[in-house]
């Protein structure tokens, strides 16, 4: 059975930084393209990172680029999120499609949440 399962989320201040894991287990993150969605309230979900280890790219969103670092170690992704703003306020997903597209996982979802 393939999981991932994201961790990290919660509550932080604007300005402030969280740090988001992704753990893997039941697949190897090298034959997949590692990608952050997120979901704010009311508003549709969309994609906002991804990393493709195989081909050594990472892409980023522009309202995330330069604040916010996708990065892998061995079979974990972490997405570093600084300079939070309130906008950034949803739920954070990542989700694993495979280098043949017909493979594709998603995790739980974790909370994160910019508030003063």
């Amino acid at each position: 059975e393939v999981q991932l399962v994201e961790s990290g989320g919660g509550l932080v201040k604007p300005g402030g930084s969280l740090r988001l894991s992704c753990s893997a287990s039941g697949i190897t993150f090298d034959d997949y393209a590692i990608t952050w969605f997120r979901q704010p309230p009311g508003m549709q979900r969309e994609g906002i990172t991804c990393i493709k280890s195989s081909e050594g790219v990472t892409y980023y969103r522009d309202s995330v680029k330069g604040r916010f670092t996708i990065y892998r170690d061995k079979n974990t992704v972490y997405l570093q999120m600084d300079s939070l703003k309130f906008d950034d306020t949803a739920v954070y997903y990542c989700t694993a499609l495979s280098t043949s597209g017909l493979r594709d996982f998603w995790g739980q979802g974790t909370q994160v949440t910019v508030s003063s």
